[in-house]
């Protein structure tokens, strides 16, 4: 594969600037390397930016077992066209990933399909029911981390052990923080839409007592520990004045977390997710979170379901939406474009943050890399339309928004997995 993508805004050495990006057989290079080089293709990129490869650190591929939602085929190829080349999946499968023999069915489907670089998380318990701990010794060799994501670890001393566990593994507990015993049957954020509209709420506490709970392990354990998905600003206060301690913490949070909250609801299950949309004053605290950097990374928690799950209603319909495909779109039309961060802090935050903190490999646009980018026209204004995605998935909380950043182009390890139009 050999290519000169011309008139570029690439990403080096943590700024953008404008140049031309040559790539000779899946190694970029100098335009020296280019001289003895015939069969060569190029790529008038019109002054698109060029990112390094992102990488999502909370993905749903479905397989094995909820085949009819996504697959490890569909999932990458979406994941690609939304300018990720590395993804970690969740283990919420069957079977789930709570033994080497079980996360070797699913790493088996990675080798065979996917057009990105996966990296599944094993479950902490047996079977995600929070009674017996996996063997993570076992598991740590094929796996990015240990989560039960989808349910929080309910005992004390359960997730206690996890991370003793893990950190003489040195692997991450990724934490879905979620005290049931506070849930009462909710299924939208226990605010103003809730109350006016006769639906059961989930408070905040049931999401921010957890993360408390476990930065004191945290601080008996010494574990490296991720919280998933963060939606309320007693969160951010919380992890804000963990990490002002030197605790070994981080955290993501989702686009739609920061665009919207629960006054954008309406009576349709694109808005229904887990944890749900909060208040106006939760979504200015993650947004203040993102600016100071108590957030450490964006994470779309892409949850694809069929068409019928997600068909009937805020109560009744499954929890999760698809975002995989939007996410770029979306963080550069409401931060980068609006000035609130730069471009290079949306790489920070979709590439270098979560690449580091998981210990995947950073870079692909330096001369001497495997190539490893995507290349994104924010010139153009569209509106999503999910009849387009390659998710299988459907349901978006963003159908129909006008966002600018469309996805040209992304090359993984050299390859391409995702070209525009072709």
């Amino acid at each position: 594969m050999n290519y000169i993508l011309r008139n570029c805004n690439i990403y080096r050495q943590g700024k953008f600037s404008k140049g031309d990006l040559f790539l000779k057989d899946g190694i970029v290079v100098s335009s020296s390397d280019m001289e003895d080089v015939s069969d060569v293709e190029i790529i008038d990129c019109g002054g698109a930016f060029l990112f390094p490869g992102l990488c999502d650190v909370h993905v749903h591929l479905r397989e094995p077992g909820f085949l009819y939602k996504e697959t490890i085929a569909t999932g990458t190829a979406a994941s690609a066209r939304g300018g990720y080349t590395a993804v970690c999946s969740m283990p919420n499968l069957n079977p789930c990933p709570d033994s080497v023999e079980n996360i070797n069915v699913q790493l088996r489907a990675i080798k065979n399909d996917a057009c990105i670089n996966v990296y599944p998380y094993a479950c902490i318990t047996e079977g995600e029911k929070g009674e017996v701990l996996t063997d993570i010794t076992a598991l740590s060799p094929l796996c990015i981390g240990f989560s039960d994501d989808g349910k929080g670890v309910q005992d004390r001393e359960m997730m206690k052990n996890a991370m003793i566990k893990a950190k003489e593994c040195g692997k991450i507990i990724a934490a879905h923080c979620e005290d049931n015993s506070l849930l009462h049957g909710g299924y939208i954020h226990d605010g103003e839409y809730a109350k006016a509209h006769g639906h059961k709420g989930i408070c905040s506490e049931s999401e921010w007592k957890p993360i408390a709970r476990d930065i004191e392990l945290i601080k008996e354990t010494g574990c490296a520990y991720h919280v998933c998905h963060i939606s309320t600003k007693e969160s951010v206060d919380i992890i804000r004045k963990a990490k002002a301690e030197g605790v070994n913490i981080t955290c993501e949070t989702g686009p739609h977390y920061l665009v919207l909250d629960d006054s954008d609801l309406q009576e349709n299950a694109r808005f229904k997710m887990n944890p749900p949309l909060r208040g106006s004053e939760d979504r200015e605290a993650l947004v203040a979170g993102i600016l100071d950097g108590t957030i450490d990374m964006i994470a779309t928690d892409h949850a694809p379901h069929s068409a019928e799950e997600k068909s009937r209603g805020l109560e009744k319909s499954l929890m999760g939406v698809v975002g995989i495909e939007t996410a770029v779109a979306v963080m550069y039309t409401n931060f980068v474009k609006t000035g609130k961060i730069t471009a290079e802090r949306l790489v920070e935050l979709m590439h270098t943050n979560p690449r580091r903190r998981f210990g995947l490999p950073t870079g692909g646009t330096e001369i001497g890399d495997r190539a490893d980018f995507t290349v994104f026209d924010f010139a153009e204004k569209y509106k999503v339309d999910p009849a387009e995605f390659l998710s299988m998935g459907r349901s978006t909380p963003f159908e129909g928004e006008e966002v600018y950043g469309k996805c040209l182009m992304t090359i993984c390890n050299g390859k391409i997995a995702y070209i525009a139009n072709k």
